[in-house]
């Protein structure tokens, strides 16, 4: 067990004189030891310096070329291609106003007048953020011209954190797999996208085709739920007042 020695004392015994030599060894022996470490690890350095400088300018170089990529080729290609959008962009919102829309969200999809469609985009840009929104416009056009797998192959490509964007997209998944038929598929992305963003819009149209679904499903108190929330959260929204009806037919069939 250890004992408190006061400053300055001085062993008296020999079994005393014993401990201090001892410790006194000890502590040699753990620095002796360290200055054996440092000095190994001074020699692996001088050793294999030529091998340390290596990685390190390996490491560096990569890390230049990437800033170069970047400002070279990637930030210019992504520009181009934004600008390479811009028609096939406006194809698909005269498409959404109605005019012509079949013939319109064709050439939203494959380019017109001498200019990429959203399908060009996506391969020549891959990788890009015109290239990810092009997934968007592509599987809202094949979604508007009744292609169901194609609009989930290309929407399911789409990723987004924008507020409207996101849960349109998930929405626009679900809403092709009830034209399939699929819909416990259905379900899950609806759900998704009333969990993707809460707002006065989305929200509550989603909880509505989310509460449609599980209805046909069977299953009423999960469809309840959904309901009432939109009831209870959405008050003024259009999906509101149909949510009554519906509330009405669920709980008299639990």
């Amino acid at each position: 067990m250890a004992t408190y020695k006061k400053r300055g004392y001085k062993p008296k015994t020999k079994k005393e004189k014993e401990e201090v030599v001892e410790e006194n060894s000890t502590t040699a022996e753990v620095f002796n030891t360290l200055d054996e470490g440092a000095s190994k690890t001074e020699e692996w350095v001088v050793k294999n310096q030529k091998y340390i400088i290596g990685v390190i300018g390996a490491i560096a170089l990569v890390v230049l070329c990437y800033l170069g990529y970047n400002k070279i080729v990637a930030e210019p290609k992504a520009k181009d291609a934004m600008n390479e959008m811009y028609t096939a962009k406006k194809y698909f919102d005269d498409a959404v106003s109605g005019v012509s829309s079949d013939s319109l969200y064709n050439m939203a999809l494959n380019g017109g007048e001498g200019k990429y469609g959203m399908l060009d985009i996506i391969n020549e840009y891959g990788g890009s953020p015109a290239a990810n929104l092009a997934n968007y416009y592509a599987g809202m056009s094949y979604l508007n011209l009744k292609d169901y797998q194609n609009a989930v192959t290309y929407l399911s490509d789409f990723s987004s954190d924008d507020k409207m964007l996101g849960p349109i997209a998930k929405g626009g998944i679900g809403d092709a797999f009830v034209q399939l038929e699929q819909n416990e598929d259905a379900l899950e992305y609806y759900i998704k996208a009333f969990n993707a963003n809460v707002n006065d819009f989305t929200t509550p149209l989603y909880l509505m085709k989310a509460a449609r679904v599980a209805i046909d499903l069977g299953q009423n108190e999960k469809a309840l739920g959904y309901l009432k929330r939109i009831k209870s959260e959405f008050s003024t929204s259009t999906e509101a007042t149909q949510a009554d009806v519906l509330i009405g037919k669920v709980e008299a069939s639990l």
